[in-house]
């Protein structure tokens, strides 16, 4: 435990000792000095901060100062009613500050009463309550609005973490302080009813005990009674005035000096209007010229001076700015910065403003955090923030997605229309012939005169934001195996680990490293399988790792113990999974061309036989899609990594599946054969 930590807990166990222990009155008149001190401290501290945050220890340290100053209440009573004296700096209080007039010492002991109890503690009570009230009405608009700016690209997940904790730290900040404030109440309060006591009980105390006369122990004890209350009000009445700063202090880039000196004082024309009035008001009144003239004189020269243009020369300071413009660029740090390449990236043209703008009604930015959810839930992949910024480049009304800094598809949208699907047969709607974008399909761009009658025809009718979410869906879909990196598969290993620590410690670092794991759930990826799995798909890694480090079998592996989510993904619910199985002589084809190294295997197989395989998948292909049915090829699972690589290049979207990925309950009807002559 540090010296500093030491120092705090004696000091708390000493304030209790004050209570119970009669203290000598060096050390009481020691202590109310250190009160005072801390109490001024605690005042200058407040003035100089710039937001309540820097001082976030203060609700904690008013209810220690209060208990502090009660202490020291309890210890000058209990000096003052027993010894008829409570030390020095009581003394000197009760007869300089008051003047010898005992009088005069309750009257302004009431008034700083009056000041501390009515005015300022009052009033910080209720900004505390105000404030606190609307800090957590306002956390929920906060946080979309860290999501909002996370999701645009304006800041970074740290910067999104640090806004996140900041708001969360003023919630419990405010919330405390108006708990804190409720000690400064009853420590006004307090100090009226132990000056009452000690006025009191002293005075029979005096005539009582100690045989005095009522007039001289009404002196004497009403002497050491106001000098106890003022010099505790005093140091109460700076941290009320701390605790109203505090609660009153908007954030600004200076402190409480600066802001009050550029603010109230900073326009020279209203100090002329200042020292006009104060003028006429002397010659107009009897007021003494020589108290006003003066000071109309000083606010006149004050804003004289204020008005006066800076010595510095503008050609100065623009080749200044520029320099370190220039010296900003050549920087290393900015050098660096401008290597960042982001994973996914949304740009549009200045006409697409209005659907990111979300005080014109767009949705764009709510629109990614679902599809970031979504996307997360059907791939068990977390995606990367999608950055989203205008481009002046692009035409206005056109678009693109970047994957990690390269363009994967760009479209266009016209925001007052609607994007019309044909059911098929003739169009028979006006419109603008276009394409949507996601899967290729022949549209027109409709006005909002007839998509009633098209949605009647049976078209199918989305509005632009919808049309670009899903774009965006579809190419983070189909490009999530880029996505997934290193650092990535570290994070869902670390994820893993939370749940299933003695799984994560047999698989990585040994026998496999996260290289290889990254490997594996970017080929499951690449043919849309869901990686969301994790733990099954480690157990198998675990368990085949024993026997070979090849990643290509690892992976078939890892989809063999995936075949009941695989089933369920391609086999529509209470029917029969209808596929295009591969004929023996085409896997034998396959089998043969399989070379065996120590590298691992790979197929050699001659180009005519790819291209006829192809052929032959190309024409079962469009059979097949004349029977509105969607294409899937089985095959056995030696062959089957080996045919997806024939195939993946040309036929990127037919899912291949091997018998031992299919439950051994579901149905298949074979629709086509693949074969070559």
């Amino acid at each position: 435990m540090q010296f500093k930590d030491i120092g705090v807990l004696a000091s708390v166990i000493m304030i209790v000792a004050m209570l119970v222990i009669p203290l000598p009155h060096w050390l009481l008149s020691f202590l109310i000095i250190i009160n005072i001190t801390l109490a001024l401290l605690v005042l200058l501290t407040a003035m100089n901060m710039q937001e309540a945050l820097q001082f976030s220890i203060f609700p904690s340290l008013l209810l220690l100062l209060t208990l502090f100053r009660l202490g020291l209440n309890v210890s000058t009573t209990r000096a003052i009613l027993s010894d008829g004296s409570a030390g020095g700096v009581v003394d000197t209080f009760g007869s300089f500050v008051t003047g010898g007039n005992v009088i005069v010492g309750l009257v302004v002991f009431v008034i700083l009463i009056i000041i501390q109890f009515i005015v300022i503690t009052k009033g910080s009570e209720r900004v505390s309550e105000v404030a606190a009230r609307f800090t957590l009405d306002a956390m929920p608009g906060k946080q979309m609005s860290i999501d909002a700016d996370l999701n645009a690209g304006m800041i970074s997940d740290t910067q999104a973490r640090e806004r996140r904790e900041k708001v969360s730290n003023e919630a419990d900040f405010y919330g405390a302080m108006d708990g804190a404030t409720k000690f400064v109440k009853g420590d006004a309060i307090a100090g009226i009813i132990i000056v009452m006591i000690n006025l009191l009980v002293g005075m029979i105390i005096g005539v009582v005990q100690l045989g005095l006369p009522f007039a001289e122990a009404a002196s004497q004890f009403s002497k050491l009674t106001v000098g106890d209350g003022i010099v505790s009000q005093i140091p109460a009445l700076l941290i009320s005035t701390a605790t109203g700063i505090v609660v009153t202090r908007a954030a600004s880039e200076g402190n409480l000096g600066t802001d009050i000196t550029s603010q109230l004082l900073g326009q020279p024309k209203l100090l002329y209007v200042a020292a006009a009035t104060i003028l006429l008001l002397g010659l107009a009144t009897p007021i003494n010229d020589i108290l006003t003239i003066p000071v109309a004189i000083a606010l006149a020269v004050s804003a004289f001076m204020m008005s006066r243009p800076k010595d510095e020369d503008p050609d100065e300071l623009l080749e200044l700015e520029e320099s370190e413009q220039t010296e900003g660029l050549k920087s290393p740090e900015n050098v660096v910065n401008l290597l960042n390449v982001d994973p996914v990236e949304f740009e549009f043209g200045y006409g697409l403003i209005p659907l990111v703008d979300a005080s014109q009604g767009g949705d764009l930015l709510d629109r990614v955090v679902m599809i970031r959810r979504q996307l997360a839930l059907e791939l068990g992949l977390v995606i990367p923030v999608v950055r989203i910024r205008d481009n002046i480049q692009l035409q206005p009304n056109e678009y693109r997605i970047k994957i990690k800094g390269s363009e994967m598809a760009r479209g266009e949208l016209l925001l007052d229309h609607y994007l019309a699907m044909s059911p098929g047969g003739e169009d028979s709607i006006p419109g603008i012939d276009t394409v949507e974008p996601s899967f290729g399909l022949p549209a027109k761009w409709i006005t909002e005169e007839v998509k009633e009658d098209a949605e009647i025809m049976g078209y199918t009718v989305v509005d632009p934001p919808s049309v670009v979410s899903t774009h965006l869906t579809e190419i983070i879909r189909a490009n999530a195996a880029d996505l997934i990196g290193r650092q990535e598969t570290k994070q869902l290993i670390d994820h893993v680990h939370e749940s299933y620590p003695i799984l994560v410690d047999e698989l990585t670092p040994t026998p496999l490293s996260v290289g290889e794991i990254q490997k594996v759930l970017a080929k499951l990826l690449s043919e849309h399988v869901s990686i969301r799995n994790l733990p099954i798909i480690f157990e198998t890694l675990a368990d085949s790792s024993k026997y070979t480090s090849d990643v290509d079998l690892l992976t078939e592996y890892s989809r063999q113990s995936l075949a009941r989510q695989i089933t369920e993904q391609y086999t529509p619910q209470g029917q029969a999974l209808k596929v295009m199985t591969v004929s023996g002589k085409v896997e034998k084809m396959i089998a043969d061309s399989v070379q065996q190294t120590e590298q691992g295997n790979y197929l050699t197989i001659d180009p005519q036989n790819s291209q006829a395989i192809l052929e032959s998948i190309a024409s079962e292909v469009e059979r097949v899609a004349l029977l509105d049915q969607s294409p899937v090829i089985l095959c056995s699972p030696a062959v089957r990594m080996y045919l997806r690589q024939i195939t993946e290049r040309y036929f990127p979207q037919i899912p291949i599946l091997s018998y031992n990925e299919l439950e051994a309950s579901v149905e298949v009807q074979s629709v086509g054969v693949v074969d070559v002559a």
